[in-house]
């Protein structure tokens, strides 16, 4: 599984990192959690960040931050 979180560094963008990587731990998936800080890569996919890619498709963009019970269900969308 590939996932991607959205954002130049900010604290949210981080907060989004560590939840995506927890929740796909605690699914038992194999997931490779990439941050993407590129403007150009991110504008790819959204227009506020941070973001959230699963496999390729868009499942949060901007504020407010999801919790961590929602971020896990985005990602358990995709296994």
């Amino acid at each position: 599984m590939e996932i991607k979180v959205l954002g130049p560094g900010c604290p949210n963008c981080k907060k989004m990192e560590e939840m995506a990587a927890k929740a796909a731990a605690e699914l038992g998936v194999e997931a490779a959690v990439q941050k993407v800080t590129d403007i150009g890569e991110i504008m790819k996919h959204v227009l506020s960040t941070p973001g959230l890619v699963v496999n390729g498709k868009v499942k949060h963009a901007g504020k407010p931050l999801p919790s961590p019970q929602s971020v896990k269900q985005l990602i358990g969308e995709e296994v």
